[in-house]
């Protein structure tokens, strides 16, 4: 790691994109599970249709994401970041101004194209790409900041919703991507390039980089998990303040456990910090993993103790916060660093379907078994992730 790469690792436009990340996952992505109760009451809808938003706007990022990657390998990061937090204005402005189920859908759609281009792993592949190896320690300080995009977008959306309605919440949503998103991403993207540190990649030699990776049983092994653990993760989330409502917690008790998700993510991502030399990548792995399922064991016992699913929320979002971390980290060192933004884009495609089944998924589970059986479900994905995790572990060492 050079000390210059060290400098920009450390550097205002780091913490500028750490902003501009939590802001983007508050208005794009947990902006769902944030008005959720406020558009079932106003609209009336089923909860089936109000979940295909999100999934649609996650299978149109999904199928986006390895194009992102190949216009980030292509040096264009930092504009793609800002042309997606304008159309995501657009697209929010759109949401609030929705009045049937076909213009809720419309918007949503549009939204998936700003997922795609200004969530993690845009911003990730940018940052390996010009930082090499001090992109650890950067992608560490954005995601210590962005993981309370989830504390702001829940309390936020409860506060704005009694006070100026979801409609208004939504508008402030697209105000704030249209005038902090864009000039922290260009604002950012013009530091990195000014430090003069050379591109870690070589055109050439990514262009056939994506190919190699396709024929290794690593990229469908690491693709697999991911998905896993996405599909649980935001099953769960999406539909935290009615899981916890059914559970027996109040409403404001219910907002503000699902608020502490964030908090908990930033927790993981500390103790990571502190301690990962000891632990490992691989050791770390497991542990979250491992994490995610007592938290799921906790979260079955809170119907008879509701104060228990804050034990859920430390686990859950500890354990997601610090495999966000791990994400890049695994596939850069398992699959290599040439072409890492289209390989990096390809592999995220499955997890990116997977969030995108989670809310429909959470719904019917919902309606038909119930919280026991999603919680039951929850925990058979978490074990098929553990299993996959040591066979690719194993093979990292064999």
């Amino acid at each position: 790691m050079s000390a210059r790469a060290d400098a920009v690792a450390r550097g205002p436009a780091i913490w500028m994109l750490a902003v501009a990340l939590t802001l983007a996952y508050a208005s794009f992505y947990y902006i769902f599970a944030a008005l959720i109760v406020a558009w079932q009451s106003d609209l009336g809808w089923e909860r089936t249709v109000l979940a295909a938003g999100p999934t649609l706007a996650t299978i149109l990022a999904a199928a986006l994401a390895p194009v992102m990657g190949r216009l980030v390998d292509a040096g264009k990061g930092p504009e793609v970041m800002a042309a997606g937090a304008v159309v995501g204005a657009m697209a929010l402005a759109g949401l609030a101004s929705a009045q049937t189920p076909a213009a809720y859908l419309m918007a949503w759609g549009v939204i998936g194209l700003a997922q795609a281009a200004c969530l993690y792993e845009v911003c990730f592949a940018f940052l390996v790409r010009r930082l090499g190896r001090a992109a650890r320690p950067a992608i560490t300080r954005v995601t210590l900041v962005a993981g309370f995009a989830g504390t702001i977008a829940f309390p936020a959306g409860a506060a704005m919703s009694a006070g100026i309605g979801w409609r208004g919440a939504v508008w402030v949503a697209a105000g704030v991507a249209l005038v902090g998103l864009v000039p922290l991403f260009l604002g950012a993207g013009r530091l990195i390039r000014r430090s003069g540190l050379p591109v870690q990649d070589s055109l050439q030699a990514d262009r056939g980089a994506l190919k190699r990776a396709l024929n290794r049983p690593q990229f469908y092994m690491l693709a697999v998990t991911f998905a896993l653990v996405s599909l649980n993760h935001w099953m769960i989330v999406y539909f935290a303040v009615p899981i916890f409502l059914d559970l027996g917690a109040g409403m404001a008790l219910a907002v503000f456990a699902a608020s502490t998700v964030g908090p908990a993510q930033v927790a993981g991502r500390l103790i990571l910090f502190r301690f990962e030399a000891r632990l490992g990548t691989g050791i770390t792995t497991l542990v979250c993993l491992g994490g995610m399922a007592a938290g799921t064991l906790a979260l079955f016992a809170s119907g008879l103790t509701p104060g228990l699913i804050f034990v859920f929320t430390a686990a859950q979002g500890g354990a997601i916060g610090v495999m966000t971390i791990l994400r890049p980290v695994l596939i850069a060192s398992v699959m290599g660093p040439a072409g890492y933004g289209a390989i990096a884009g390809a592999i995220q495609v499955p997890a990116l379907l997977a969030g995108a089944l989670a809310p429909l998924l959470g719904a019917v589970m919902l309606a038909g078994p119930g919280v026991p059986g999603l919680l039951l479900l929850s925990l058979a994905l978490i074990g098929a992730a553990l299993i996959l995790s040591r066979r690719i572990l194993s093979l990292a060492t064999s």
